[in-house]
């Protein structure tokens, strides 16, 4: 029978068994989210095949591994400092917590965060060493800005520029540089293809600050939600799935009838803007709950 006691913040427990500490550890890097990096790899990829019909696959798995990893070190940074800061406590609902409820030291976490990226420079060398060296100056800023999501002295997080970073460097950068390192250029169309990614990924972490927008307000955060309002924030999430849809329109117009496929979706996001319309944030579980990472 596992037993628990309080010390200050943080609830300890004696450790249990492997399988447990892998689900802990794999709730840690919160894989839910990890969509927002692979997806955005696999896209540069594909657009990379259809233009040189050839796909280099050592050099796409160590991207797609690397994207993976500094993503997850995001997670692992916000953890940490969710609870440096005192965001999260044993009541913590969510896959967060894994130091208030489930007894990892705060430092196991941050270091664990710092090998990912360690791990993350190898595979930026190998992929530069195979294309171009280029790659390293664009993932050292990739790092740089996952750790300053939640670390540093102004975290992104805590600013009304969380949507728009996450919505740059997951976006466009990702897709762009998985395709460089495939087809060894750039065009205005693979931008262009990126914008509609950019924006939704952006809508994630509206989504995300919408929920959370009392919490987030009583411990001192200036998202873009609370800037906006709960109102006014539904309708520019709203406007985002809109321009995302209409981009897309246009693309299907130059690029490719194909991507007509897209709006398929778009019941997923009148129902998700639907849910907001009619309710109050619940502030008690706002408070309680940890922040997600796209």
């Amino acid at each position: 029978m596992k037993t628990t006691f309080q010390k200050g913040k943080q609830l300890l427990r004696p450790p249990g068994k492997s399988g447990d500490s892998s689900k802990v550890w794999w709730r840690l890097m919160r894989p839910h989210t990890l969509t927002a990096s692979f997806i955005p790899v696999l896209i540069g990829t594909s657009l990379a095949l259809a233009k040189s019909g050839r796909i280099n696959y050592p050099i796409f798995l160590a991207m797609l591994a690397a994207c993976l990893f500094i993503q997850g070190a995001t997670n692992i940074f916000n953890e940490y400092y969710d609870f440096k800061r005192g965001l999260d406590t044993m009541d913590s609902v969510g896959i967060g917590g894994a130091i208030v409820r489930d007894g990892i030291g705060a430092k196991t976490v941050f270091y664990s965060a710092i090998i990912l990226l360690i791990i993350t420079v190898f595979l930026g060398l190998f992929i530069s060493f195979n294309s171009s060296w280029l790659v390293a100056i664009v993932g050292a800023a990739c790092m740089l800005t996952g750790y300053l999501y939640s670390g540093g002295p102004w975290p992104i997080a805590y600013t009304p520029y969380g949507e728009l970073v996450a919505g740059v460097f997951m976006g466009p950068v990702i897709i762009l540089l998985s395709f460089f390192i495939q087809a060894g250029t750039v065009d205005l169309k693979i931008l262009l293809i990126s914008v509609p990614t950019a924006v939704l990924i952006g809508a994630i972490l509206m989504s995300n600050n919408i929920r959370d927008l009392d919490g987030d307000k009583k411990n001192g955060r200036r998202t873009l939600a609370i800037i906006l309002g709960k109102d006014k924030a539904v309708k520019f999430l709203s406007g985002m799935f809109v321009f995302s849809y209409a981009w897309s329109l246009v693309l299907f117009m130059i690029v490719s009838p194909w991507l007509i496929m897209v709006f398929a979706s778009a019941p997923l996001a009148v129902k998700g803007v639907r849910g907001y319309h009619g309710k109050t944030i619940d502030k008690k579980a706002s408070e309680k709950q940890p922040k997600t990472v796209p």
